[in-house]
């Protein structure tokens, strides 16, 4: 059986979230956005976990509409941290991508 595209793109986005949080904290001194940015984007992978080994499809179903909303959460910090000018745009797109 093949791994799946999202289990690895989640476990990646979530090592990338964790050195781009450990940039946040000690270059640009910011605590309280990339603690937040760090929880959401840690959980996709996590959700993501969850939903690979569900219980039933409607769980599967669930559990990766969750991990979608906490993508969407980390995308909220992510635009907030460019807004208030604590990354630039050049930061921003890097991981967005």
């Amino acid at each position: 059986m093949s791994e799946s595209i999202v289990k690895t793109k989640s476990f990646e986005l979530a090592i990338r979230g964790m050195n781009f949080y450990k940039y946040l904290v000690a270059e640009k001194k910011e605590y309280i956005m990339s603690k937040q940015f760090l929880r959401s984007v840690t959980s996709v992978g996590a959700n993501v976990r969850e939903a690979v080994n569900a219980q039933s499809k409607p769980d599967f179903i669930h559990k990766l509409s969750i991990a979608q909303k906490e993508c969407d959460e980390s995308l909220y910090w992510l635009e907030l941290l460019k807004e208030t000018n604590y990354i630039s745009e050049i930061e921003f797109e890097s991981i967005y991508k």
